[in-house]
């Protein structure tokens, strides 16, 4: 179906942070499969996992116990100091489990219309629940009626959150990316979540943090929310957590870890033997490479360097980042410069029609952060001519 408007480019094979395009042509990847490829392409470690796994056993179905599911979960809550999981295939699916913990958690305390704040510029998914929930109204058009059970409010406000409970005895939940991806890479104030935290604390709402974008080492942490040194209610994982290969997974903890019981929500093939073994190998392979500490360095070192390059460009608003997932906004629209930029055998996005999105692999080497920078840098100069 025509519903993405492709660049008239395809890859036949990917190394590291390279990919090979049908005519031989190289191109460096500082877009990941928008935050999915945190190891880059055709690690050894998981093409050996993959060929293993796939020989010996793909699905099952959850009637069964499956060892890797179980260890894989027992990995993931050791990270996070999580409780439990649920395994699906995908972070939109996650964030509709989010957002069923919440329902039935409202309905757990008697409350028969339950509500959940949620951000203006956020992006949770595409299916009838997580685009309601996201806060763009462009992905929103002509699929009404809306899901009802959300309150819009301004990311980065803790005010209006604090008028809306006000207002509202109905309010359950809030759901809320750490950092919004899609809205533009918009970083709040860096106390911003230890004051959600303390609502949900103060109102006994759950507070759901959708870490599908920030997770899995991103921004220097194995998930966002640690750098405030906080644990969520509910925290929703997908993207890297497979590096290409189909996962989702919604974590609870404390009261809403118990919400679910047998017949309350469900997966066919979410969490099979085949997607949990390759998830543990992602996992294992990042403990191994030191990935926190090396998206850290990596990450600062991109950003001063964008920094330099362009402190003279009077159409750069802001450069931002955290770890390797940085935005360079500018002071009018630059969706061109993707097309630009392939060009230059480069790879890249643009979101919020006027933000840089750059999400590269983990494993970006000194060398392949200087290519980016100057490539980038002069492409962005080009726009205005300096």
């Amino acid at each position: 179906m025509n519903t993405y408007a492709r660049q008239a480019l395809s890859f036949t094979r990917g190394e590291g942070a390279y990919l090979w395009d049908d005519k031989g042509n190289k191109y460096l990847d500082a877009l990941g499969g928008i935050a999915v490829c945190g190891l880059g392409h055709s690690h050894p470690a998981l093409s050996d996992v993959i060929c293993e796994q796939a020989k010996t056993l793909l699905h099952t179905s959850n009637i069964y116990h499956i060892p890797h599911q179980e260890q894989l979960a027992n990995k993931l809550c050791s990270i996070t100091g999580m409780d439990n999981v649920f395994f699906g295939n995908s972070g939109a699916e996650a964030n509709e489990a989010a957002i069923k913990i919440a329902r039935l958690f409202g309905h757990n305390k008697r409350i028969n219309d339950p509500m959940i704040i949620v951000m203006e510029n956020s992006f949770h998914g595409r299916t009838m629940a997580t685009l309601t929930a996201t806060g763009n109204r462009k992905i929103q058009a002509g699929f009404e009626p809306l899901v009802h059970g959300f309150v819009r409010v301004p990311f980065n406000d803790i005010d209006a959150i604090r008028q809306v409970a006000k207002n509202s005895k109905n309010i359950v939940a809030i759901l809320v990316e750490p950092i919004q991806g899609e809205g533009g890479i918009n970083i709040p104030d860096s106390d911003y979540l230890n004051n959600l935290r303390d609502v949900c604390d103060e109102f006994d709402w759950l507070l759901m943090l959708d870490e599908i974008q920030t997770g899995m080492c991103r921004t220097g942490k194995w998930f966002a929310h640690q750098h405030n040194q906080i644990t969520p209610d509910v925290m929703t994982v997908a993207k890297s957590l497979g590096n290409g290969i189909p996962i989702g997974a919604c974590l609870a903890s404390g009261k809403a870890a118990n919400i679910f019981q047998p017949g309350n929500h469900g997966s066919t093939y979410g969490g099979n033997p085949f997607a949990t073994k390759v998830a543990l190998s992602v996992i294992e392979t990042l403990e191994s490479i030191e990935a926190t500490a090396l998206a850290t360095q990596q990450g600062k070192y991109l950003l001063d360097a964008f920094n330099e390059s362009l402190k003279d460009s009077d159409i750069v608003a802001n450069i931002r980042g955290l770890g390797m997932m940085l935005g360079i906004e500018l002071n009018q629209p630059c969706t061109e410069l993707v097309s630009q930029a392939i060009e230059k055998q480069l790879l890249i996005n643009v979101t919020a029609q006027n933000t840089i999105r750059l999400l590269p692999p983990l494993i970006f080497e000194k060398t392949q952060c200087d290519e980016l920078v100057s490539t980038l840098s002069q492409l962005i100069k080009n726009l205005n001519g300096k």
